[in-house]
């Protein structure tokens, strides 16, 4: 009999076997088990492990296979405990993503999210770029596998300056760029500099890389270079992750001396900039990427088309150069080898259609009206809030809270009020400096959707500052 077909039968046997015995009793010796089916020391150990596995047996090193105490049949009663032992202590914490990908149930008004609405999408444009990209005649052919060339053309053109092509690398949208650009320039156990609030997203990801996290203070025109310094010279971090433009959640944007502040603070420090420049198409004001202005390989500048176009079309481009640049493309190349072709093509057909200017004109005009109409509402019904700055684009709005509301019970008035909101708390990779919100325009169907929303968490925030006694 073939290695498969024994451990499975040996298996077999002392499955039954170790029903009959009884909780706790002792599984015959692995020299027995040998002896008595003519089968060798690797069958019965993997025998042994499946049953391990299936929680039907707890091995004890020097002693023997023991009957689990608690034998479970189904698949979906099995005891997995054994693998929190396996696994380790290294936890990926999604819940961040996922609340923010989390589907709006029905009835509720969406004030977060990190998507157009679907009215907003250019769907119908994005099927027929589609369609025409697919026949092209290499469409279904594999593609180079830093990307097409002409994509990345594109995506060099986007970020400015003197990036070519060359510099650019196709990946899996903008999220995993950053894993990939946390994990190629961070050793584990390593920290990492982000701005204070920051995105829930690269917090997570960084996390998953092993990196610790740590915030450089930010004011009203971004994060503040002599703090940026200081943090450098006290953690010896070496990379330092920020979204210079239409910062999430603050919505603040560098003015260009000081991102030039930036850049001459990282240089100094022997650090790179990951610039995730997410939200240049969801502004006409963006200023030059801090790509542009780099000429000593300082930046790992990340460009995406996922926030401007539909949550599926997951294609960014990482640019970088030097040696740090080989090893995102060697990042790349083991973990998912490339980016579907037609995706790409589906991208590139857009983009360099008519319906691409079409589109960002549409969007900018819509973001303006949304913009102002959330931020008119909220002085309005809730003047206790207090805006942040008023972005010159973008999904959202920052608010601070009084100091006295509990944030974490503002949120779960608002959800029962029918209303979503995103936690002030989740944006912070250390103790907040108190309760705040972010409150998105662009999820919304219409202004009047909007304007409810606004109106439900204005009840909500009331009902919370009411005394407790008044509430009952």
């Amino acid at each position: 009999m073939n290695n498969d077909s024994s451990i499975a039968q040996i298996a077999a046997m002392l499955r039954e076997e170790a029903a009959q015995l009884g909780p706790g009793a002792r599984l015959p010796s692995s020299r027995e088990i040998m002896r008595r089916h003519n089968v060798s020391p690797v069958t019965v150990s993997r025998a042994i492990g499946q049953l391990a596995a299936e929680g039907r047996v707890v091995t004890k090193p020097g002693s023997g296979a023991f009957v689990a105490h608690q034998i479970r049949t189904g698949r979906d009663t099995a005891d997995l405990s054994w693998q929190t032992v396996a696994l380790g202590d290294r936890v990926v914490d999604e819940s961040p993503v996922a609340a923010l990908l989390a589907s709006v149930p029905d009835g509720m008004v969406p004030l977060t999210g990190g998507y157009l609405h679907p009215g907003l999408r250019p769907d119908k444009q994005l099927g027929a770029a589609a369609a025409r990209a697919v026949r092209r005649p290499d469409a279904w052919a594999k593609p180079p596998l830093t990307g097409l060339p002409e994509l990345r053309r594109w995506f060099a053109t986007q970020a400015g300056g003197d990036v070519t092509a060359a510099d650019a690398l196709i990946v899996s949208g903008g999220q995993a760029a950053l894993a990939h650009a946390f994990r190629a320039l961070a050793a584990p156990g390593t920290p990492v500099l982000v701005e204070t609030p920051t995105y829930p997203g690269a917090l997570a990801a960084a996390k998953a890389a092993g990196l610790r996290a740590t915030a450089v203070p930010m004011d009203s025109a971004g994060v503040r270079p002599e703090l940026l310094a200081e943090a450098f010279a006290v953690t010896g971090a070496r990379v330092f992750f920020c979204q210079p433009t239409l910062h999430n959640p603050t919505g603040a944007t560098l003015p260009v001396e000081r991102r030039e502040q930036v850049l001459q603070v990282a240089r100094a420090a022997g650090a790179f900039v990951i610039e995730d420049d997410y939200a240049r198409y969801l502004t006409e004001d963006a200023p030059p990427s801090l790509a542009s202005m780099d000429q000593h390989g300082t930046v790992v500048h990340v460009g995406s088309l996922t926030k401007i176009l539909s949550p599926s079309l997951r294609v960014a481009a990482v640019i970088a150069r030097g040696p740090a640049a080989h090893r995102l493309r060697a990042s790349q190349l083991v973990e998912s080898f490339f980016v579907a072709r037609p995706l790409q093509e589906t991208a590139l057909e857009f983009v360099g259609s008519p319906a691409w200017r079409r589109h960002l004109t549409a969007v900018h005009a819509e973001i303006r009206t949304r913009r102002d109409a959330l931020a008119a509402a909220l002085a309005a019904r809730m003047p206790e809030a207090e805006l942040h700055l008023l972005p010159i684009g973008g999904m959202h709005l920052w608010l601070r809270l009084p100091a006295e509301v509990d944030e974490n019970a503002l949120v779960e008035a608002a959800r029962r009020n029918g209303v979503l909101v995103s936690p002030g708390r989740m944006y912070y990779p250390s103790e907040p400096p108190g309760p705040r919100i972010r409150v998105t325009h662009i999820a919304a169907t219409h202004l009047p959707e909007l304007h409810e929303g606004v109106r439900r968490l204005a009840q909500a925030l009331a009902d919370t500052r009411r005394p407790a006694a008044d509430r009952a």
